[in-house]
This record gives C-alpha cells, structure tokens and sequence, in this order.
C-alpha cells in the first residue's frame, strides 16, 4: 500500500499517545508520518486506557466515557484511510473487566471487547485500512496478572485469534518489535521504564509499522 498522502487515526494509551517520548515529534505516530510522507494523522491516545470496558473507573483523570476503547472510537472522525489500533497492555497490567471468551460480544469482556471494538470499525470505516498492533513486551510480563490470572501473551494471542475472524491485519509488536525490556541492554536502549518506549523504542515501532503498512 502507498502511504504516501494518506490520513492515518491511531487509537490507543499511553504509548500512542507520547509517554516516555522526549517530545511530540519524537512519537511514533509522528516519525511514521514524517518518514512515511502522510497527508495528516490524528492521535487518539489516552493515558491509562484499555480496549474493555472496566467495572470500576479509578482515576477521576478520565470520564466514563472515554475510559475504554470501545467507548471511544465512535468519536473518531470518518475520514480516515487507515485506522491504527494499539492496545491491550492495560487490559492485562491493570484491567478489571473479566477475560471472559471468543463467544462473547460486549464490550464488558476483553474477549467481547475486541469483537465489539473490531466490528465497530469496520462498521465505522467501511472503506479504510484497519490494522491492530500487539502489545510489546513489558518487564515480567509472563507474570499471571491479578484480575484474570493470565500473562500478557493470552491477551496478544486474543487480539491475532479476534483479528483473524474478521480477517484484519495484526502487526504482532510482542514476537517482532526489537524490544524486550527483561533483558537489559534492550530496556536501557529502548524502554527504561520497563514499558513506555523511549525515542529509540518509538522510532522502531514507526519503522516496524511502516513497512508493515506499505507491505499490505
């Protein structure tokens, strides 16, 4: 696919939307739309969201509203060529919605959640380029979470099952990003926090998702 002149919409968290970038130039969606030529690109990314619907809203910091993915992306503009979805970290570092199962379709389950959110794009942008990305690794991710018991890798194995379904391309950042923070050259180099990518870290998931994107 050409991106040259394309609009690009990113939904996502706290990653899409700068932590741990020294700036707003240096985030991914910005150097994808520099090195890429995009006509223009629209952030989407809320600190400390999820794709699922929680049941208890933790932080006044953000409206009910908005809280999740599924309960945002309708305020999304139309016009969109392509639609970039980035997620499910927090869904497994501090989710409370239940994991639930692929047979689920509300947006009160992770599993329901990603049907919900995946159908109501397509829905939404009938005739643009919908592709999801994997949560990379973050530090001691095969650590069972306290809501689900489960490590983050059932959560990016949920999004690659779900996707498939509706035939969507997944970019799988988790098995091919370049950026493993248990191991501690790739967590200095990349992400020192143990999970919000630094200029390094932005800069290769921009490369990774552009010749992602141009290969479809």
């Amino acid at each position: 696919m050409k991106l040259e002149g394309k609009k690009v919409y990113f939904l996502g968290d706290s990653i899409t939307e700068g932590a741990g970038a020294s700036c707003e130039e240096a985030r991914y969606t910005e150097v994808l739309k520099r090195t890429a030529g995009l006509s223009a690109i629209k952030n989407f990314g809320i600190g400390g969201t999820r794709i699922a619907r929680q049941q208890t809203i933790h932080s006044d910091t953000y409206h009910y509203d908005v809280n999740s993915f599924c309960e945002r992306f309708a305020q999304m503009d139309n016009d969109a060529d392509i639609v970039v979805v980035f997620g499910g970290t927090n869904d497994y570092g501090h989710g409370d919605a239940p994991f639930g199962s692929f047979e689920d379709r509300t947006m009160d389950t992770f599993c329901g959640a990603l049907h919900y959110l995946m159908r109501g794009l397509i829905e939404k942008f009938p005739e643009a380029e919908i592709v999801f990305l994997t949560p990379l690794h973050r530090e001691n991710d095969t650590t069972p979470n306290s809501s689900n018991k489960l490590c983050l890798k059932a959560y990016v194995d949920q999004i690659k099952k779900t996707a498939e379904y509706y035939s969507m391309p997944v970019l799988d950042l988790f098995s091919m990003s370049g950026i493993q923070p248990d191991i501690p050259v790739h967590k200095e180099k990349f992400c020192p926090d143990g999970l919000h990518p630094n200029d390094a870290g932005n800069e290769k998931i921009a490369n990774r998702l552009k010749n992602f994107l141009e290969a479809l």
